[in-house]
């Protein structure tokens, strides 16, 4: 039987996975994601699949960031009508990110007078094609194909896949988390395996320590308090929102941190929050006890504000500083936070706080750079606030963490994906010298043999 990977997205890039395995008897996907960042991406996104959608017999997900679901609608929507596997926690956040990014295409197709590349409808029926799987449970998902879970430790309900194909195991990293964390359970370890398909997003940096990460998340909030300004957080909706309450959850309570008013401004990050709550069971053993022993709600402090509504959102510019603002999108590019960026840049007593990757295009790349001046809804803005940056935010595994894991697997092959070309690159050399096996960058389009 002959056994094949084809790499159609994440390839010397970030965003977008998408990866084809096929044999002879059963295509799958192991991820279907929407490329973000850049002009080209648009490009992509509207592109027509490379294969036919109709004649894929299943569908894994990773975990449920746009830039590896988002674009199963537009799969289904050109034929593909069979299972989507994932977590629970995995489809449940699938639905309202899924939702929310079909509003936004939507509402960009119509400003540019096009079509949107899916609809709400073709949204709904992708959902109902989840069917969820615990983690450790194999399932047979095509013809000579089983696929296993285990916890990546990335966000709540991801994964890395294991599948076995004619007596080989190849592993399918997704996006692997940077544990520990505040909520979630550690990384597995990859167990043996031939085969690695493995994400490179830090493959050439060290994350800093992460008790030095929360001193530096308590330094800004308490300078920003202090000069009594508006700190603005630039968040991810899904994981590090949740996570960032958790800390300063803890920091409030326990009497560290000056009084203020904080928000949490992202309609999306307030419902991924509630799916965080049905889910305590695959929380770590010390968030568990905060609960049950304590009786302590992680998403919940004195002087937290949920803003639902545009009316809700508006009203914080009325409350006079100081004040924290947790607002998505995590690289500033669209959203409620955008309203505030234009407050918030030309303060000088203000802060931007990045604390996530931030892709090359993005507003929030270019915040970084610390210009004298960005446009926003074609308005020219000065930059004028402090910006600061907490790496050790990232979901992302660092290049020891890698390293450590995928050594664990024993593998003959690596493929890295999801990364820069140069943090890819890197992290292959380091693979060569260090553990001596076999690494590869693919190419996007590229068909490898197992």
């Amino acid at each position: 039987m002959a056994t094949s990977i084809t790499f159609y997205g994440a390839a010397r890039t970030v965003t977008g996975s998408n990866f084809l395995l096929q044999t002879d008897d059963a295509k799958i996907l192991i991820d279907c994601g929407m490329r973000q960042g850049d002009r080209l991406a648009d490009t992509d996104n509207k592109a027509d699949f490379a294969y036919d959608p109709a004649t894929i017999d299943a569908v894994l997900v990773t975990h449920a960031h746009i830039d590896h679901i988002g674009m199963l609608p537009k799969l289904v929507r050109h034929g593909f009508s069979r299972k989507i596997y994932s977590t629970a926690p995995t489809a449940a956040v699938a639905e309202i990110l899924l939702t929310d990014s079909q509003r936004i295409l939507a509402r960009e197709a119509r400003d540019a007078g096009e079509d949107p590349i899916y609809e709400k409808a073709d949204v709904e029926r992708t959902i109902k094609q989840f069917e969820t799987v615990a983690y450790h449970a194999p399932k047979e998902v095509a013809k000579g194909i089983s696929a296993e879970l285990y916890d990546a430790g990335h966000v709540l309900g991801s994964s890395f896949i294991i599948l076995t194909v004619e007596g080989k195991r190849i592993a399918f990293s997704g996006d692997l988390g940077n544990s520990p964390t505040p909520l979630l359970r550690d990384l597995e370890d990859l167990p043996d395996v031939d085969v690695v398909v493995m994400e490179s997003t830090y493959g050439d940096r060290i994350h800093e320590d992460r008790a030095r990460r929360t001193e530096k998340l308590e330094e800004v909030l308490a300078s920003s308090i202090a000069e009594h300004g508006t700190l603005l957080i630039a968040s991810f909706a899904f994981e590090r929102a949740q996570e960032l309450l958790a800390e300063i959850n803890e920091m409030v309570e326990h009497g560290d941190m000056p009084s203020a008013k904080y928000f949490l401004d992202s309609p999306l990050a307030i419902k991924a929050t509630a799916i965080y709550q049905r889910f305590p069971d695959l929380y770590n053993e010390e968030a568990q006890e905060h609960i049950v022993e304590e009786g302590d709600v992680p998403f919940r402090f004195p002087g937290l504000t949920f803003a639902r509504s545009s009316n809700d959102s508006r009203a914080i510019n009325n409350v006079k500083p100081p004040k924290v603002i947790i607002a998505s999108s995590g690289m500033l590019t669209g959203g409620r936070i955008l309203h505030h960026a234009i407050r918030v840049l030309p303060d000088p007593k203000s802060t931007l706080l990045i604390i996530g990757y931030q892709a090359a295009g993005t507003l929030g790349r270019r915040l970084l750079g610390r210009p004298k001046r960005v446009r926003i809804f074609g308005k020219s803005i000065p930059v004028r606030c402090h910006i600061k940056a907490i790496g050790g935010y990232s979901a992302h595994a660092d290049q020891a963490v890698l390293m450590d894991w995928v050594q664990k697997g024993k593998p003959k092959q690596i493929y890295l994906v999801h990364g820069e070309e140069a943090a890819a690159l890197t992290l292959a050399d380091t693979i060569r010298e260090e553990l001596d096996i076999q690494v590869h960058v693919p190419e996007k389009g590229e068909q490898v043999q197992i």
